[in-house]
C-alpha cells in the first residue's frame, strides 16, 4: 500500500499496490503493521457497506462525538464518489478545512479518515457502493454531523444534489455550534 498524507494533518489517501498478471490482480487493502508504522489505528471494530441508487446523492458529514469517536478507513467497491473529509479538531493548524478525492471501484483507493473529522461523499455514478472499515463501534448517542452546504467549509461538490436524507439536512451550520 502507498500511503499519502493529504493536505489535512493525520488524514492519508491510500492507493493499493497491484500485483497484476493474465487473470488481473491482487492488493493488499488493510495490514495492521503498515497501518502502525503510519501512526494509524490498527483494530477495526465494524465494517459497514452504503449502496446508492442515484447518481449525485450526498450522505454527510457524519461524526461521532466523543468519547465515541471514530476513525475510517473508506473505499468505493462499486462505481465512484467524491469522498470528503472536513477536519473538526479545533487545535489543529487544518481546523475547518476539507479535503475530497475521487474513490471508484476502478482505482481501489482508500481515504483513512481520522476522529474528529467529518465525513460524507457524493455519488458520480448510479448504483454505487461504498465500504468502511470501522475503528470505533457505532454509538447512536454519540451521532452527529455538520452540515454538507455550509458555507463555512466551502465544500465544491461535484454534481447537483439528487438525494439527501432529511437527517443530513438538519445538522447544525459551524457558527450555531461555537455559539
Amino acid at each position: 500500500m502507498i500511503f499519502t498524507e493529504t493536505p489535512l494533518v493525520s488524514a492519508f489517501l491510500i492507493r493499493p499496490e497491484r500485483r497484476v498478471d493474465e487473470r488481473g490482480y491482487f492488493a493488499r487493502t488493510f495490514c495492521d503493521e503498515e497501518f502502525a508504522a503510519n501512526g494509524l489505528p490498527t483494530v477495526v471494530r465494524q465494517c459497514n457497506s452504503s449502496f446508492n441508487l442515484l447518481k449525485g446523492t450526498v450522505r454527510g458529514m457524519h461524526f461521532q462525538q466523543a468519547p465515541m469517536a471514530e476513525a475510517k478507513l473508506v473505499r468505493c467497491t462499486r462505481g465512484s464518489v467524491f469522498d470528503v473529509m472536513i477536519d473538526l479538531r479545533p487545535d489543529s493548524p487544518t481546523f475547518c478545512h476539507w479535503y475530497g478525492a475521487e474513490l471508484t471501484a476502478e482505482n481501489g483507493h482508500a481515504l483513512f479518515i481520522p476522529e474528529d473529522f467529518a465525513h460524507g461523499f457524493q455519488t458520480l455514478t448510479d448504483a454505487s457502493e461504498v465500504f468502511y472499515q470501522m475503528f470505533a463501534p457505532y454509538s447512536p448517542e454519540h451521532v452527529d454531523g455538520v452540515r454538507w452546504d455550509d458555507s463555512a467549509f466551502g465544500l465544491n461538490w461535484p454534481l447537483p444534489v439528487s438525494s439527501i436524507a432529511a437527517r443530513d439536512q438538519a445538522f447544525r451550520l459551524m457558527r450555531e455550534r461555537r455559539g
